[in-house]
């Protein structure tokens, strides 16, 4: 099994755990309070720096929960966590509720952070693609 360190970078930080062992995505925690008036976004604080391992990505995604009860999202999901990034996680939310404030209290679970494997390519300018069966076709052209 792969090491995952962290360091606290404050007395309210709590270390990332699984609610199972085999779950693939690590709980993170508020390690601050904040309210997110409907339609607001707020940066909330984990308290943890993390040394992701090279050759991973750690990707921060929404709780369902959190989604589904609440209307909690992330801003920017997934979040990336490169691996020689040191500074403190913060997890961006987004309250999409158009009435009710959300109310996030440290200890609060907030968000799940999963280690991905990574392929670091090198940007190359050619003179043309190689031809696929969909080609250009983006947005909306499978139907």
């Amino acid at each position: 099994m792969e090491q995952l360190e962290f360091i606290r970078m404050s007395d309210a930080a709590t270390i990332p755990t699984r609610a199972h062992d085999s779950d693939a995505g690590l709980d993170l925690y508020a390690a601050e309070g904040a309210r997110i008036g409907p339609g607001e976004r707020v940066g909330v604080g984990t308290g943890l720096a993390v040394a992701v391992p090279g050759g991973l990505a750690g990707i921060v995604l929404p709780r369902s929960g959190l989604a589904l009860k609440h209307g909690v999202a992330l801003v920017n999901s997934p979040g990336l966590i490169d691996p020689g990034y040191r500074g403190e996680v913060r997890v961006l939310l987004l309250n999409t509720d158009s009435s009710a404030e959300f109310k996030v209290a440290a200890g609060d679970r907030i968000a799940q952070l999963l280690l991905m494997p990574i392929a670091i390519a090198s940007p190359q300018e050619a003179e043309s693609l190689d031809d696929t069966v969909r080609g250009s076709g983006g947005f909306g052209s499978t139907g």
